[in-house]
């Protein structure tokens, strides 16, 4: 358990070497017995408190990413934190503050906390209306495909490639059979498999030439795409459902949150003055 907890506070703690990676990292600092911690503070490390809102802050970090909130957790984050203020105040008695890498690394991490304050603070106050994202989804919903195929391809570099395969196909020869020499490595071991989805989730000319297909049959020309000559055999159809509303209405929501943030972006980088 400490070890799970221990990995749920790697990414921070990354972030504050990363900082300081240019620094002696020879010197150790060793686990010293916690002082007793004042009111409001998390411990005294040399006469310096640790404020008690920095545990909360970090706490609500790592219940972001799953933790739980429980003693066994807080304890292993007021390790954390009195750790880092042991090498904190060593560093600065090496005068690592006075680096200049060190301070320019400190002025984009500032930049970089303020401006994720702002955007978190925009967001929570231009909340994306219910009516625009059920517009969303009513138009994603129009627009998808009403059918699903379930398909199998063969990929190949070359068109004359392609035309030996059909050739072979229109002999007899089996689909799976011919798929095991695809350059697509994840469907070449399943018969060229790609399993059941929409025209659309596939690369325009892959997708237009399946969704002419008839049931039982192959393509009787190659299909090129960015990825080299396709070969495809439709093996059945079915009526598509999209998803229910509130299956997705998180995601939409996302989406168009992120699309508002993005044009907000967009709208003071137009009011500014760049030079």
């Amino acid at each position: 358990m400490k070890r799970e907890i221990s990995r749920l506070i790697v990414g921070l703690v990354a972030a504050a070497i990363s900082v300081a990676a240019f620094a002696d990292d020879k010197a150790a600092a060793k686990p010293a017995a916690a002082p007793a911690a004042k009111s409001g503070t998390v411990a005294t490390v040399n006469g310096t408190a640790i404020p008690q809102a920095q545990a909360d802050l970090f706490m609500q970090e790592q219940m972001q990413r799953g933790a739980p909130d429980n003693a066994e957790v807080r304890n292993a984050i007021r390790e954390e934190l009195i750790r880092r203020e042991v090498i904190a105040q060593e560093a600065k008695k090496k005068g690592v503050d006075k680096n200049p890498r060190f301070q320019t690394a400190m002025q984009l991490m500032q930049r970089s906390a303020l401006v994720g304050a702002y955007l978190e603070d925009y967001v929570k106050t231009h909340p994306i209306p219910e009516a625009d994202i059920k517009k969303a989804y009513d138009e994603i919903a129009a627009k998808a495909s009403k059918k699903e195929y379930k398909a199998r391809h063969i990929l190949v570099e070359k068109e004359d490639d392609a035309k030996a395969i059909i050739t072979k196909l229109k002999g007899g020869a089996k689909f799976a059979d011919l798929a095991k020499d695809s350059k697509d490595t994840g469907s070449k071991d399943n018969g060229g498999d790609l399993g059941w989805n929409s025209p659309d989730a596939y690369v325009k000319p892959f997708g237009e030439a399946l969704g002419k297909l008839q049931k039982g049959k192959f393509t009787t020309e190659p299909v090129k795409t960015d990825f080299g000559y396709h070969v495809i055999l439709l093996e059945d159809s079915r009526d598509a459902t999209p998803p229910a509303y509130d299956q997705v209405k998180g995601q939409l929501q996302q989406r168009l949150q992120q699309q508002a943030v993005e044009a907000h972006i967009a709208e003071l980088k137009k009011a500014a003055k760049i030079q």
